[in-house]
């Protein structure tokens, strides 16, 4: 997906599963001083920039307003929520220095950090939180992350470094939900935030501030020197926009970017020689997110659950696990990954069978075919095209090996690729398009309410494939309005049980997250919330800094 500060709670969102990045002033040797590599330095010192690649482009840096990975990776470097993620995935004070949750669980307290300064030298205060409350549930701001919000009853400041939230009822996600990115109040108050300037020049409370944005080439971030945790060693991240992830490698071999994720053939078959691991540290864990193929309910074709399903058969999800990933990775059957405590182990996935296929496209009419071997039906034949975003290698050879695969039980595929912004903002916004080929990238919290809840299908929201369903709309209610865990996991597991069924996704499969990173990176630690959760840590030995 993206290569995040994994200590940041963000909402689902849009995935790319490879990153890109952008180039500085200068340009690094072609080949580091290798001898000094793997040499550790004592001391952590501060200096250099770090280069990390992205195939797409940010659409807005004012976090309510994205949906996209892009964005919310680099606005995670220059905000704050209340709470982060630690390394081990336990929920920590990050702008509250520490909170308290009645016992009830319908109040949390929270107690926030003093002295914190937003990055134009202005105070942080309570003042911030109540406005990002504010306008995150106002119905003028076009958001997708409201709803959590519109379950707060009460929110209040007794002082400025105060804010008490209380909820009308049991809201299991309600203190992850504030690990939302806080907003600076003095620069938008009054103001309509879809017009602001910080969408393109934000001012945040972050490990780095913004500096400039070249569209199209990069974005650079300076390192805050009066960040609350401590400045960050590297001075200047730096994002490289690359929309191709085979230009990006080439990149990454000559030195100009520090950081990506690899694709699978480049982690098992390209950065396996001397001098590739002399210069660059390899990693890989399982990933957060998964890819799916979503139907446009709205389209008539998709109306009829059995063509979704004959979809799903017709698909074999194990050819795109060992030709796409190199068996990095494992097959999906639903929207929680496995190894959550929520995933349902015992939900039956539609199993790879194109005579099934063949079957459930029969009852449902499509019974003869053109002389090109496509099903017709009523004069009209079976075809349709799958959208998919620039730059994504693994998606384009998936969608290339499933248009082979309904090729054979008689289904016309076209596939179309579409620049990120683009594909967004015209096509996934609008609803314009039959088939995407997306991923998701999940919190830890299994709620999904604004991806599968009927009310969340407004152009902008989540919920853009139309899905619309009586029982699944009742279980996100009951999964999130308690804190038993056990009434949660029910709930999550027949929600799980019901898409199988109906599938309005097919679920294609989890990858493994192969982040590399440049050996004269330290201090990186791999943790359960994966790399960057100890970002500001990093450094690069004097001897070995080239920027």
């Amino acid at each position: 997906m993206r290569l995040s500060h994994g200590s940041r709670l963000l909402a689902s969102f849009p995935t790319l599963f490879i990153f890109s990045c952008l180039i500085a002033a200068c340009t690094p040797p072609d080949s580091p001083n290798t001898s000094a590599v793997r040499t550790e330095s004592s001391t952590p010192v501060s200096g250099d920039s770090l280069v990390e690649g992205t195939i797409g482009e940010a659409s807005t840096l004012i976090p309510i307003l994205a949906s996209d990975a892009s964005s919310h990776a680099v606005a995670g470097q220059i905000y704050n929520g209340l709470v982060k993620y630690d390394k081990n995935l336990n929920i920590t004070g990050d702008l509250a220095e520490s909170y308290k949750i009645s016992k009830d669980g319908l109040t949390i307290t929270f107690h926030l950090r003093h002295g914190v300064k937003w990055h134009d030298g202005a105070p942080f205060t309570s003042r911030d939180v109540l406005y990002t409350f504010h306008v995150t549930v106002d119905p003028k701001t076009p958001t997708a992350y409201a709803e959590d919000f519109k379950q707060v009853k009460s929110i209040s400041a007794p002082d400025d470094y105060t804010v008490c939230v209380t909820y009308g009822e049991p809201f299991a996600p309600a203190l992850a939900s504030w690990g939302m990115s806080i907003l600076p109040a003095h620069l938008l108050e009054g103001q309509d935030i879809t017009k602001s300037r910080l969408a393109r020049k934000p001012v945040g409370t972050g490990p780095y501030l913004f500096k400039e944005w070249i569209s199209g080439q990069k974005i650079v971030l300076e390192a805050n020197k009066g960040y609350f945790e401590g400045r960050p060693y590297i001075d200047r991240y730096i994002y490289r926009i690359i929309p191709d992830s085979s230009t990006m490698y080439m990149e990454l071999k000559a030195g100009a970017i520090d950081l990506m994720n690899l694709t699978p053939v480049q982690y098992s078959r390209q950065t396996t020689g001397k001098r590739f691991t002399s210069l660059f540290n390899k990693y890989r864990y399982p990933s957060s997110g998964y890819l799916y193929m979503g139907y446009n309910l709205r389209h008539p074709l998709f109306g009829d659950k059995r063509i979704r399903q004959a979809m799903t058969s017709a698909i074999n999800k194990e050819e795109l696990i060992h030709g796409v990933l190199f068996g990095m990775g494992q097959k999906s059957h639903g929207p929680i990954v496995p190894g959550r405590w929520a995933y349902n182990p015992n939900v039956k996935d539609i199993e790879y069978n194109p005579r099934h296929a063949a079957e459930l496209l029969a009852e449902a009419g499509w019974t003869d075919k053109n002389s090109d071997g496509i099903l017709v039906k009523d004069g009209k034949p079976f075809k349709f095209t799958i959208l998919t975003n620039q730059g994504n290698q693994q998606r384009l050879m998936s969608a290339q090996i499933i248009q082979q695969r309904l090729r054979e039980v008689g289904v016309d595929v076209k596939i179309r690729i579409v620049e990120w912004a683009t594909f967004l903002k015209e096509f996934i916004d609008k609803g314009k398009f039959e088939v995407v080929m997306l991923g998701w990238n999940i919190s830890q919290d299994p709620d999904m309410y604004d991806i599968w809840h009927s009310s969340k299908t407004k152009p902008g929201e989540l919920n853009f494939i139309g899905y619309k369903n009586v029982e699944v709309d009742r279980l996100l209610v009951e999964g999130r309005n308690t804190f038993d865990i056990e009434k949660r996991k029910r709930a999550y597991f027949r929600i799980q049980e019901i898409l199988a069924d109906e599938q309005p996704y097919t679920f294609l499969y989890v990858p493994d997250a192969l982040p590399v990173v440049s050996a004269r990176i330290r201090g990186v630690e791999p943790a359960p919330a994966g790399i960057g959760h100890n970002q500001i840590k990093w450094y690069v030995p004097k001897n070995e800094q080239v920027y």
